[in-house]
C-alpha cells in the first residue's frame, strides 16, 4: 500500500512489458480479466438458479480467482522479491481473506474488478505514452548516401558527420544537416509545430564548417524527421543519429516525466502520513470484535474492506497521468516542457520578460525608411547609397544593398570605388566622379564641420525617435537624404501579445541592450506594457529579480544563449528557436522548437488546462477515499462495492488526464 505510487509508475513506465506479455499477446491481461468476469457471472447465476450445483459455482469462482488474480499475484510477488509491499499484494490479501470467510463470490468480484481496472488503466496510460513514443517513429530508418558518384542506402545509425545524403521529394529527412544542393519547402511541423512549410536553400560548401552548424542561418538547416517538399535535396550531415535534434527531443521528453511537479511532491508527502495512518486503522479494526458484539470474521471483513477503500491508487496516478499527457501534447505542438514543475508554473505566470533581438524581432536590420531631401529623386538616393554600401560587408551595409535591390528589382547597381571607413562615423567613396559620404550626424558635424539643413535635422530626429538606425547621404556638396534601418518586429509578435493579454498576462516587458529610444519604439509597435533598454547581460539578471519582486511569477523568453543567466533567475526560462540548438535545449525549462512566438499562448493555455485537470483529479481521488473509508467502517459498503468505486475513480482520473492529448488552443 505504501508503494502504491511505485506500483503504478513501474507498471505504467514499463508498457513494453504489458504490450507483449502473456500467451495471448498484448491483450493477455485484459482477456484474463474478462474471463474472470465471465466465470464469476456464470457461477453467480448458477448459485441463484440451481442451488444443488453449489460445488460447480464454487469451482467457477476459483477459476475466476485464477484468471483475475494471475497478474495481480505476479506483480505482488515481483514487488515482494524487491522488498516492497505494493497495492497488488494488499488486494490479493483482501481476496484471500474473503475466501477464508467463505465469500468466494465477493473475492472473485474484487479480483475481477481490480484486474479489469489495471488492464484498462494500462491501456489508457499507454495511449499517452504512445503519443511520446510516436516521436521516435518520425525519423526514417535508412538514408541514401552519396558515395563515389553512387547512391547507397544505409541505416541511419551508420551515418557519419560530413556524409552527403540524398533526400527525395515528399520523403522524410534522415538526419540533421545543411542543404548543399537543391531548393525545396520542408514541412517542419513534426519538430517545431510550424503549420506552414519552410523554404530551404543551399549553402556552398566553402561557406560553412560542419562543426559550427549552430551558427548557420535556419534557411539552410534541416532536421531529422521533417518532410521534404517537391524537389530533391542534397544534405551534408552535421549530427549523428543519436545526437540529432529529434533524438535529443525524445530523450529530454522522456527524462521530463521523472521530474516531479509541486502537486506530485505534495501527494508524496501526503501519502507518507496517510499510508501509516491507514495501516494503523486496519490493525485496530481487526480487533474490533473485542469491544463490539460481533464475530472475528466480521471484524476481519471490515478491515479488508477499509484496506481496499483506502488504497491511494487514484491519488498516486492522478497527477503523473495529467503531467504525462500534458508533456506529450506539448511535444506534438513543438513545445518541449521539461517536467511537471515547469508545466504547472507556466500557467501561473503574471508577467513575461522578452529579449528583443531574435525573440521579438527578426534579429537582422532591414531597410524600412527612405526620405529624399530637397529635389533628390528617390531612385537616385537608393542607387547612390547601394553603390557605396556594396563595397562593405558590415551587416548594416548588407541590409541596405538587399533593401535597395528589393525596391528597385532588376536595376543593376554599379559599385563605387575607393571606399574608406571613418571609424564610428560612417564611410566615404567615389561614385561617377563624385565623392559620396554616408554616415551619422557626427560624420558631418564633427568630421566634416558641415551643419545639417534644418529640414534634414527634423527628419533625422523623427526617424531616430522611431527607433531607426539612420544614415545621412551626401554626394558632392549636395545632401541627398536619409536612409533608415531597423530590426523589425516579427510578423506574429503583435498578434501574440494580444493573445497573451486576453489570457490574463498582465505585464510584458522587453529587456534589451539597445538604447531606450529603440526599445520604446519596438515595444510600442508590438504592444508591450514596458521596455527596459541599455541593459548588459548582468543587468538583465537584476531586471528579472526586480520584476519578480513586483510580480508573483515571471518567465524570461530568449534565445537560450546570452539570456541563460536571466532565464535561470526567472520562475520559468523559455527558449526560442530551440530546434538544432543544443544550448537552448539544455538551458531552458521550456523550449519552443520553432523560432515563432505563437507557441507561447498555446503552452500557457495547455499549462492552465493541465492545472485544472490535476485539481479535478485530486478532488476525485481524495473525495472518493474520504467517503469510502467511513462507508466501509460503518458497514455501508463492502469489499465488492469498495473496489468497484475505487477502480472506477482510478480510471476516471486517468481518462480525465487523457483529455489533455486533445487540447486545442483557443
Amino acid at each position: 500500500m505504501g508503494g502504491a505510487k511505485q506500483t503504478h509508475s513501474q507498471s505504467n513506465s514499463g508498457q513494453e512489458q504489458h504490450e507483449h506479455r502473456g500467451v495471448l499477446g498484448a491483450n493477455t491481461e485484459l482477456i484474463f480479466s474478462l474471463l474472470s468476469g465471465l466465470l464469476l457471472a456464470i457461477g453467480y447465476i448458477l448459485s441463484l438458479t440451481t442451488p444443488e450445483l453449489a460445488w460447480l459455482s464454487r469451482a467457477l469462482y476459483w477459476a475466476a480467482y485464477f484468471f483475475g488474480g494471475f497478474f495481480t499475484a505476479k506483480e505482488a510477488l515481483e514487488s515482494i522479491f524487491k522488498g516492497h509491499f505494493e497495492i497488488d499484494f494488499l488486494m490479493l490479501l483482501a481476496a484471500i481473506g474473503a475466501g477464508f470467510l467463505g465469500e468466494w463470490a465477493e473475492g472473485a468480484l474484487l479480483l475481477f474488478l481490480f484486474s479489469l481496472g489495471h488492464a484498462l488503466e494500462h491501456y489508457a496510460i499507454n495511449k499517452a505514452r504512445k503519443s511520446i513514443a510516436a516521436l521516435a517513429d518520425i525519423a526514417p530508418k535508412t538514408a541514401f548516401v552519396q558515395k563515389n558518384g553512387q547512391q547507397i542506402e544505409v541505416p541511419i545509425e551508420e551515418l557519419k558527420i560530413g556524409d552527403t545524403i540524398i533526400v527525395k521529394p515528399n520523403s522524410k529527412i534522415a538526419a540533421d544537416g545543411i542543404v548543399v544542393k537543391g531548393s525545396s519547402s520542408v514541412n517542419q511541423a513534426p519538430i517545431t509545430g510550424e503549420s506552414v512549410p519552410v523554404d530551404k536553400s543551399p549553402l556552398l560548401e566553402n561557406q560553412f564548417n560542419t562543426q559550427e552548424a549552430d551558427r548557420i542561418p535556419a534557411e539552410h538547416k534541416v532536421y531529422s524527421g521533417t518532410i521534404n517538399g517537391s524537389n530533391v535535396l542534397e544534405v551534408r550531415v552535421t549530427k549523428a543519429a543519436n545526437d540529432s535534434t529529434l533524438a535529443r527531443l525524445i530523450k529530454l521528453v522522456n527524462e521530463s516525466e521523472a521530474q516531479k511537479s509541486p502537486t506530485q511532491q505534495f501527494t508524496d508527502k501526503f501519502e507518507k502520513v496517510f499510508v501509516p495512518s491507514v495501516l494503523a486503522l486496519v490493525v485496530l479494526l481487526l480487533f474490533a470484535f473485542l469491544i463490539r458484539d460481533e464475530m472475528f470474521a466480521d471484524s476481519f471483513y471490515r478491515a479488508m474492506a477499509v484496506l481496499v477503500a483506502a488504497s491511494p491508487c487514484a491519488l498516486a496516478i492522478s497527477t503523473p497521468s495529467a503531467v504525462l499527457s500534458g508533456i506529450a501534447r506539448a511535444a506534438r505542438g513543438g513545445v518541449l516542457i521539461k517536467g511537471g514543475g515547469p508545466l504547472e508554473e507556466l500557467g501561473q505566470l503574471t508577467a513575461l520578460a522578452f529579449d528583443k533581438t531574435g525573440t521579438l524581432t527578426e534579429g537582422k536590420p532591414k531597410l524600412v525608411e527612405v526620405i529624399p531631401y530637397g529635389n533628390t529623386d528617390m531612385n537616385d538616393l537608393l542607387l547612390t547609397t547601394a553603390a557605396v554600401e556594396k563595397l562593405s560587408d558590415h551587416p548594416l551595409a548588407v541590409a541596405v544593398v538587399k533593401g535597395v535591390q528589393e525596391r528597385l528589382h532588376a536595376v543593376e547597381i554599379e559599385a563605387a570605388d575607393h571606399l574608406q571607413s571613418v571609424t564610428g562615423r560612417g564611410v566615404k567613396a567615389s561614385w561617377k566622379g563624385e565623392e559620396v559620404f554616408i554616415g551619422n550626424k557626427g560624420l558631418f558635424e564633427q568630421e566634416l564641420s558641415t551643419p545639417l539643413p534644418e529640414k534634414l535635422m527634423a527628419d533625422l530626429k523623427q526617424l531616430e525617435e522611431g527607433g531607426n538606425t539612420t544614415m545621412i547621404v551626401r554626394r558632392g556638396g549636395v545632401f541627398l537624404g536619409l536612409i533608415g534601418l531597423m530590426d523589425t518586429p516579427k510578423k506574429e509578435a503583435g498578434e501574440v501579445v494580444i493573445q497573451l493579454k486576453e489570457i490574463g498576462i498582465k505585464r510584458m516587458i522587453m529587456i534589451t541592450g539597445d538604447n531606450q529610444k529603440v526599445a520604446d519604439a519596438v515595444a510600442h509597435k508590438i504592444g508591450l506594457t514596458d521596455a527596459w533598454g541599455g541593459l548588459l547581460p548582468e543587468d538583465k539578471v537584476a531586471a528579472i529579480e526586480k520584476l519578480k519582486q513586483q510580480e508573483r511569477k515571471v518567465a524570461m523568453v530568449g534565445d537560450g544563449v546570452n539570456d541563460a543567466p536571466a532565464m535561470a533567475k526567472s520562475t520559468v526560462g523559455i527558449a526560442m528557436g530551440a530546434a538544432g540548438s543544443d544550448v537552448a535545449l539544455e538551458t531552458a525549462d521550456i523550449a519552443l522548437m520553432s523560432d515563432q512566438l505563437r507557441g507561447l499562448p498555446f503552452a500557457i493555455g495547455l499549462s492552465r488546462k493541465s492545472k485544472v485537470i490535476i485539481k479535478q483529479n485530486l478532488w476525485v481521488s481524495l473525495g472518493v477515499t474520504a467517503l469510502l473509508i467511513p462507508a466501509t467502517i460503518i458497514g455501508f459498503a463492502g469489499i465488492g462495492s469498495a473496489v468497484l468505486i475505487h477502480e472506477g475513480s482510478t480510471l476516471l482520473v486517468v481518462f480525465n488526464a487523457l483529455r489533455l492529448l486533445a487540447y486545442k488552443a483557443k
